[in-house]
């Protein structure tokens, strides 16, 4: 052999690295597979709670875009508006005053519940289908997305029994609030973060206490470990990043999740006065971080949106309005199995039946609460919590049975408190379903430790609670195809992107079905008026909408009677004025519009002669 001759590992090194490839991932691909076997009771169950959330919500398909939500249409055409806007970010267009609704003034974003986080991470999905696709997805997605966060929480953090766990997560993810919140009010059932935000507060508290202890040493002695800095960190750094993501999906479940947390602390406190002044230093130094830096990147958001241009620092809803009946509490919701129509007096909608969970769970409940007693502390302060927060859901007066009582509700004592006055008391109710949830954990859990009845009278009681509320698929209808002017792209022979289309009628708060046209477009133009939150109330304060100009009432009178005004050269003027006022480009009357043929009549005479564009009339003003 030559001694020039290549030695076998300077000829083959690639060869043997092709060799040992397959034998390094056969180890990776077995232990994934392991990893999968391990956890594949957990994995049925989380799609389980898919599928069962893609039945109630079937209806949306197989054409989102050509169905709706039939008992709150209009919540849906302005939560697919939300989406449209925010996935302009994914364009580079993305402001938190948009201007593209209310021109010329636009619309502050944090002062409506626009969703922007989820909008923003599912842009390409809305840009690419349309927002009706991504509102659809999110409405099934935010109900098996909270009950597999709850049944996490349930089987890693209290290490319950996976029966116990699935039972609870099911009425936390399905509960009678979660469904009629589904009717359009994505930013409320979008909870999947609150149990994170609940391990994280309660890792805190476990790294916080001195007197945490270890595996036990070699002569069977309890090893006391002390705080745990480095646990105490990242607890607060993951709190700070929940708490930061979750404003930007929906203030108002944050906020309800630490009203919650705070009477769960007190209470806690109370019970074990030793742990709270053990555990008090570290935890309120983590919970100062937590709060220093969600601060830090939340401090603008925030002032801008109660100080903001176009910001508002109160409610749009008067706490008198939407309060909770105490009937409901005992009542089961007209969107569950055993519930009937008539119970949907004793609330303001179809999407706010948030107490409605019945009296044999209300009964099992407490029931529940009682049996565990104060064996878990976890259990007592889940009953306190559930108390006072369906107290609070009352309001400031107490009404039964659609009569006011003239008994003040304990939500009185809030009254004037900044953000708080601005929260809707029957919203407090959905608080109380996780609540329930983990006393119902809890006791399924001890029951099937147990080898006496109560291990099969546990379970099977709270089986038959439970059954009265499953819920049914949501309502859906048809709704009217839009225009071929807007779904073709016709709309830019009329207006510049980003330059302002008047649809007639124009969209408000009531009707604002023409925002379906910005939302089909990805929001591309502008657009006067609307439906949407800013400070048009007296004084300054918040309000639905704005102030409709002349010509835009004159042309809603018009939609809505059918008659033919006599237009003079004031009204021409006017409309003119109005014109310049909201920047327009164009006038758009589609074909199909409620007295078409008046409408055109009076926009000819205040415009002049109109174009056909596809299939729609149009003035260029």
């Amino acid at each position: 052999m030559s001694s020039a001759a290549p030695t076998a590992p300077d000829i083959t090194p690639e060869r043997s690295l092709r060799r040992a490839d397959p034998a390094a991932r056969r180890p990776r691909t077995a232990r994934v597979l392991a990893a999968l076997g391990r956890h594949r009771a957990d994995l049925t169950l989380a799609l389980a709670f898919v599928a069962f959330a893609g039945w109630l919500t079937h209806g949306f398909w197989p054409d989102p875009a050509a169905r709706t939500l039939a008992l709150n249409p209009a919540d849906q055409a302005l939560y697919e508006w939300f989406l449209a806007v925010d996935s302009r970010a994914l364009l580079g267009d993305f402001s938190l005053l948009t201007d593209r609704l209310n021109a010329p003034d636009g619309v502050n974003l944090m002062a409506n519940t626009t969703v922007i986080a989820l909008g923003i991470a599912l842009a390409p999905l809305t840009l690419l289908l349309g927002a009706p696709v991504t509102f659809a997805v999110l409405a099934a997605a935010n109900l098996a997305g909270t009950a597999v966060a709850w049944y996490l929480l349930y089987t890693r953090t209290l290490r319950a029994r996976r029966l116990a766990a699935a039972l609870g997560a099911a009425l936390c993810g399905f509960g009678p609030g979660m469904v009629s919140q589904t009717n359009s009010h994505l930013h409320m059932t979008a909870q999947w973060l609150v149990p994170v935000i609940v391990w994280l507060v309660v890792r805190l508290l476990r790294a916080a206490d001195p007197e945490r202890v270890g595996p036990t040493d070699a002569d069977g002695s309890v090893v006391v470990l002390g705080p745990d800095r480095r646990r105490i960190v990242s607890s607060a750094l993951g709190l700070a990043a929940a708490v930061t993501a979750q404003v930007f999906i929906g203030e108002e479940v944050l906020f309800l999740a630490a009203v919650t947390l705070l009477v769960m602390a007190v209470t806690c406190a109370v019970v074990d006065r030793d742990l709270a002044r053990r555990a008090l230093p570290g935890f309120a130094g983590g919970m100062a971080i937590a709060a220093g830096l969600a601060l830090v990147v939340l401090g603008f958001p925030l002032w801008f949106q109660f100080a903001g241009p176009q910001g508002v620092a109160d409610g749009v809803f008067s706490p008198y309005h939407f309060s909770a009946d105490l009937r409901s509490w005992w009542t089961i919701s007209p969107l569950s199995l055993a519930g009937g129509d008539e119970a949907a007096r004793l609330t303001t909608g179809p999407a706010e039946y948030n107490s409605f969970l019945g009296l044999p769970l209300l009964l099992v409940g407490a029931g529940c609460a009682v049996w565990l007693g104060r064996r878990r502390m976890v259990a007592v302060a889940c009953a306190v919590a559930a108390l006072v927060m369906g107290a609070l859901s009352l309001g400031p007066v107490v009404v039964l049975d659609g009569t006011r009582t003239g008994l003040p509700g304990p939500y009185a004592l809030l009254r004037g408190l900044p953000v708080v006055d601005g929260a809707l008391p029957m919203r407090f109710a959905l608080a109380v379903l996780p609540l329930i949830g983990t006393l119902l954990v809890l006791a399924v859990d001890r029951a099937l430790a147990g080898t006496g009845r109560a291990r099969r009278l546990v379970p099977a009681a709270v089986g038959v609670a439970l059954l009265p509320l499953l819920p049914t698929p949501l309502p859906t209808a048809e709704r009217p195809p839009l225009p071929q002017f807007i779904t073709g792209g016709h709309w830019r022979t009329c207006v510049e992107p980003g330059g302002v289309l008047v649809p007639v009628p124009l969209p408000s708060p009531r009707e604002p079905w023409p925002m379906r046209w910005a939302a089909a477009a990805d929001a591309a133009f502008r657009m006067p008026e609307g439906f949407f939150i800013g400070p048009y109330g007296r004084g300054g304060t918040a309000a639905f909408g704005t102030y409709p100009r002349p010509t835009s009432a004159l042309l809603g009178d018009v939609a809505r009677r059918g008659d033919r005004p006599v237009i003079g050269e004031e009204q021409r003027r006017q409309a003119a004025r109005d014109a310049d006022f909201w920047g327009a480009s164009c006038v758009a009357l589609a074909d199909g519009t409620p007295h078409g043929d008046s409408l055109r009549i009076t926009l000819d005479q205040l415009y002049g002669p109109s174009n056909r564009v596809a299939d729609a009339w149009i003035w260029r003003v």
